[in-house]
Order: C-alpha cells, then structure tokens, then sequence
C-alpha cells in the first residue's frame, strides 16, 4: 500500500476502514476522494461476515459523483474483483418528483454496490452501511446531511467526511471545531498542501507524468498554484479557513459567565523595586503576598482540586496567574487571578510559589514557557513536579486549545471575575489564519497596555484542568522485623511473629540464640 499511496492518504484510508466517523479537512490537489474510491471498492467487494456493506457516495454536483464511480471502476479492474459494468439511473424523490437525478452504481459479487446519491438528506433514508460525503463544505444543507448519514452508524455503518474549507462560519468548520473542543468523538485529520507534498505527492505527479523530479520544480509548482489561488490560498490549499468578523468569544458570553465576588489582585511595581537590595524585595513582596492574597487562599476549599495557568511578562505586557477550582458538576470556578506588571522575575517567583503553596490539593499547571518565561516555568515544574507543564506557545497549542475553551463558555462550564480588563483581553481573540489566538496589536494607552494577557492565562487554567498528570512518589513500607514495629504491634501480632522479630533484631546486635527457636532461660 505505500507504493500506492502518500502517507497521508494512507492514513485516511486506514481511519475510513475502521473508525465510525472520519473528517478529514484537507487541501486541494491531494488526492483524498481518489483513496476513498479505493476504500469503497474494498468495503463493497468483502462478503458481508468479513465487514463488506453498501458505499453510497454524495457529492454535491453531478460531475463529482460521475468521477467518482469512475475511480471506482478503474480501481476494480485492477483489483479484478467481479463487478457488473457501470448503471445509470434515476433516483426518484417521492417529495419532488419532477426533480429526479440521475445517480450511478457498481455492483459487486458480494452483493454489495457503490451507489452516487444526490445531496440530500432524505436520499439516505432507509440505508445501510458507508457514507462518504465528498467536498461536504459546499453541499447545501449540509447539517442536515450530518443528522442522516450519522443515524446509520446505528447499525454498523460509517461515515467519512472529506472536505477543503469555505469560511469559518460554514457547517464544516463548526463541524471541525466540535471535535477540537471534545464535543463531537469523531477522528480528525488534517492535512495541507505542503503535508502532501513533504509525502511525496510532486513526485507522485512527476512519475505519473513522466517528467524529473527535482526540489526546484517542486517548489516552483507550489509557487504557481499559491499564485493561481491568490488570497484564498490559505483556505484552499493550506485548511484555514476565511474568518469572518466578530471576536472568538463573544461579550454575551462573557459576561453571562461572569461572578462578582471572584477576587482581581494586581500589583504593579516602580523601576527602582528592581534595584533594591535582595532581602529588601523578599520582604516586600512577602507582605504583599500576606497582606493581599493569604487571607482568600485560607477561604478555599480544602476538598476540592486546583489548578492555575500562567503568562508570563516582565515589563510591558502583565503577567496573569489564574487559579481555578474544579467542581462536582467539573464546572471550572475561577477562584483567584493575579496580574502582575514590572514585578522582577525573582518576586514573581515568591508570589507564585507562595500561592502554590497554600493551593489545595494542587492538580495541574501549565505556564507559558516562551521567551523569558522559561525560566519561571523551569524553577516551578522543578519544584513541584511533571504535574506543572512549560508550554512552548505556537499556533499548534492555540488550535488544539482554544476550541474547548470557548465551548466552556458555551456550555457555561466555566467562571470568571466581573471585571472590564479582563472581558476585554478575552473579547481580543480573533481569528487569525483560522486559528483563534490573541492579534499583535496591544489595547490600552501609556504604561497600561494590554495584551490579551487574561485571555492566555484562562486557557492555559483550563488546558490544565483538562490535563491528566501522573505524579510519582515514595513511602517506605515499615519493616516487620523492625524493633519499631515489634513495639507499635506487641498487641496484636502473634507469638511467633514476636519471636521471629526478635531474633531478628538479636542477631543485627551480636545478641544471637545460636538457632534455637524460643526463649533461652
């Protein structure tokens, strides 16, 4: 199969063969709905007690179900599995019957066939086995394709999805992010144009074609087709999809999950604190720490799981620690935030490790560890262990976290402090080349700029709350033939276990009965 196909392709066909629901959101020019024309020759020529079922294929114009059928055919002549030549027909909808389309199939010895349906949801009704639903952005109601094709899993059928983006708002796209933010349990994969072409498939082209490979003609053929998309090459060919206007979360949201009382304590500290002799700063950021923040860490709750997140700053931007509680119900209660501005690294330590500290029954933490911050991020996992994780930020870390962080807010799993700086540093995430994360410009004016720091903090705090750490730890079992143990358990061991202890213990001390079992008198 790898001669056959690109690693990314294989991949797909091994999801579609065996998952219950694969998306695959991907660039133009890659080849899917050609591998999953082999995965529906394979599904429909196995006897029914080896996994064969019906294919039924739905594109969303007529040119694209012809095309398909055809990949199929070549694909069963080669595999020279017994198939009746290629059928048309018309499919009859009993809702509009002056608009019937015409649909193709194969038939296969197994009993099984391929089967072209038109794009619509009632096309489905009444079916069994393998959905593929081709280029599923552009279908018209593709939602409600979604509900038809997803009531045969029911049964044993499966469902694969393949599809280039058409904006961030399309059915797709909210499809997507579903299953980036653990709503939806479906597998996803991913891949663009340059996926493609780091498996080969330039070189795949070049053999087909006949001509040389060679890295020049690659890139200059990456080249003209980026040019030939012009400004939407992001969404065909690299899986970005156009944004639309608005923030990522919205204010209706954000305030609808916002609590009065959670406490805000911010701290800014002048340019000559910085220059103050060591143990001057240590008591002074110990008497903020006493004064401000140990009075609310002492009114937590003691049975409940925390966790923080942070981002780090030292002049300009904050630095924002966020506390939260996990409840019963697993809402996430923001319990306190901390928001620091030019306080020296060594003082921001104190504070944290301070705060943590005190924190019951600390569970996980996740602290941005870019630039300047790896520093705070190292000394902290160094002392409190693989449960707090230095995070590199990339727009891989934002992908895969965000989604499930507005999801909290949708689902109103989540709290936060009723406080104007911080709902506008989560009303600042945008997106940005499809991916939700804070833009470059800063809000504010003056020394009291803002970027986006809360709105980092609190998806760091829920990324830890979604963490499952392991932590190790070590307490010695108590020996049995210890002097000590003989004392604690004199009551309620047995004689001959005294006596087995005690000698034991004789014969460390030179105090030996020479083999003899019981008591010399």
């Amino acid at each position: 199969m790898s001669g056959i196909f690109l690693k990314c392709q294989a991949e797909f066909l091994l999801c579609m063969m065996t998952e219950p629901v694969t998306v695959e959101e991907k660039s133009r020019r890659t080849g899917f709905s050609w591998t999953a024309s082999f995965g529906a020759d394979l599904t429909a020529a196995k006897a029914k007690n080896a996994g064969g079922m019906d294919v039924f294929y739905l594109g969303y114009n007529l040119e694209m179900a012809r095309e398909f059928i055809d990949y199929c055919a070549e694909h069963t002549a080669v595999m020279e599995a017994a198939a009746s030549e290629v059928h048309e027909s018309f499919w009859h909808d009993p809702e509009n019957p002056e608009k019937d389309t015409k649909v193709f199939r194969i038939d296969y010895a197994s009993g099984f066939k391929i089967l072209a349906l038109p794009s619509r949801p009632r096309a489905l009704r009444g079916m069994q086995g393998l959905v593929i639903i081709d280029e599923a952005a552009f279908h018209d109601d593709l939602e409600e394709l979604l509900k038809a094709a997803i009531a045969l899993l029911m049964w044993g059928g499966r469902v694969v999805i393949i599809s280039t983006h058409d904006g961030d708002t399309n059915p797709f796209n909210v499809l997507v992010q579903a299953i980036l933010s653990g709503k939806k349990p479906y597998k996803l994969l991913r891949t663009t144009l340059d996926d493609a072409l780091d498996d080969g498939l330039y070189k795949k082209m070049c053999i087909r074609k006949g001509e040389e490979w060679s890295p020049e003609a690659q890139q200059k053929w990456r080249d003209d087709l980026i040019s030939f998309y012009g400004a939407d090459a992001d969404e065909e060919l690299f899986c970005i999809p156009n944004p639309s206007s608005g923030a990522f979360i919205p204010l209706a949201l954000i305030e609808a999950r916002s609590v009065p009382e959670i406490p805000v304590i911010r701290w800014e500290c002048k340019g000559a604190f910085a220059l103050l002799a060591e143990r001057l700063r240590e008591i002074e950021t110990r008497a903020f720490c006493v004064a401000e923040i140990a009075d609310i860490l002492d009114t937590l709750d003691q049975r409940k799981s925390h966790v923080f997140g942070g981002d780090f700053a030292r002049s300009g931007d904050l630095t924002v620690f966020w506390f939260m509680a996990i409840e019963k119900d697993t809402t996430r209660s923001t319990v306190l935030v901390v928001e620091l501005r030019n306080v020296p690294f060594e003082q921001q330590k104190q504070i944290l490790h301070f705060i943590l500290d005190r924190l019951p029954r600390l569970r996980a933490g996740k602290m941005d560890a870019t630039g300047n911050g790896a520093y705070l991020a190292e000394v902290t996992v160094q002392r409190y262990g693989s449960r707090i994780e230095a995070v590199k930020m990339s727009e891989n870390w934002y992908r895969e976290e965000m989604p499930p962080l507005k999801a909290a807010f949708e689902d109103a799993t989540i709290t936060l402090p009723r406080d104007q700086e911080i709902h506008d540093d989560i009303r600042s995430l945008k997106m940005v080349r499809g991916v939700a994360r804070v833009p470059d410009q800063r809000a504010g004016s003056g020394k009291a700029k803002r970027h986006g720091d809360a709105a980092v903090a609190i998806a760091m705090a829920y990324a830890a709350s979604r963490a499952d750490p392991e932590e190790y730890g070590y307490q010695a079992a108590p020996s049995p033939y210890s002097i000590q143990s003989e004392t604690a358990s004199a009551d309620t061991s047995w004689p001959a276990e005294r006596e087995i202890r005690e000698e034991r213990f004789r014969g460390r001390t030179g105090l030996d009965t020479y083999g003899v079992r019981g008591r010399l008198l």
